[in-house]
């Protein structure tokens, strides 16, 4: 059995995968995201990020999404 790594989103390096484990937050932001499609069990790819680390470019349900790093400190991340 093989622990994975845990980690918020904004850590993830580009081209690394993984799987949202955890959403914390208020409650408004939590709601945005999850209409995005950011809910857990969610696969993602870390495409990129800009020179400065913010924002972050991901691949989740076969589209990319762009968010800020303040918009995703809440998302917990299991890596693959």
């Amino acid at each position: 059995m093989t622990n994975k790594m845990k980690m918020k989103l904004s850590e993830l390096e580009p081209g690394d995968t993984g799987k949202i484990v955890d959403i914390t937050g208020e409650k408004k932001y939590i709601r945005r995201l999850s209409d995005m499609g950011l809910i857990r069990g969610t696969s993602i790819k870390m495409i990129r990020s800009a020179p400065l680390g913010d924002p972050i470019e991901i691949i989740i349900r076969g589209y990319k999404l762009t968010l800020r790093k303040h918009e995703i400190e809440g998302i917990i991340v299991e890596k693959n």
